[in-house]
């Protein structure tokens, strides 16, 4: 299994719209950056046909080691989720 890259994204779009390579990597650079800014102010990111990120809030709460058993406080955060679309999951089980 191949990982794709943020560079092999950007090449495709060069290869299939033509534009070139350093405007390619400004127009999935300048997408992806207005996505992260959307979570950062709290929004959700729905891309039709692909799906949705969106924000969930974790309380604080008390975890172990694994190894150790020692209890640790792990605090508050947010997480990025992703759900993909129904024509996305139709795609891939294709």
């Amino acid at each position: 299994m191949n990982t794709v890259t943020r560079a092999d994204v950007a090449e495709t779009i060069y290869e299939e719209i033509g534009l070139s390579r350093k405007d390619s990597a400004d127009i999935l650079d300048m997408m992806l950056d207005e996505i992260v800014n959307e979570l950062v102010r709290g929004n959700d990111v729905k891309l039709s046909s692909f799906g949705t990120f969106s924000l969930r809030h974790k309380k604080a709460r008390t975890g172990r080691n694994p190894k150790t058993g020692v209890a640790a406080e792990i605090s508050p955060r947010r997480v990025i989720s992703f759900k993909p679309s129904q024509v996305m999951r139709k795609t891939i089980n294709a």
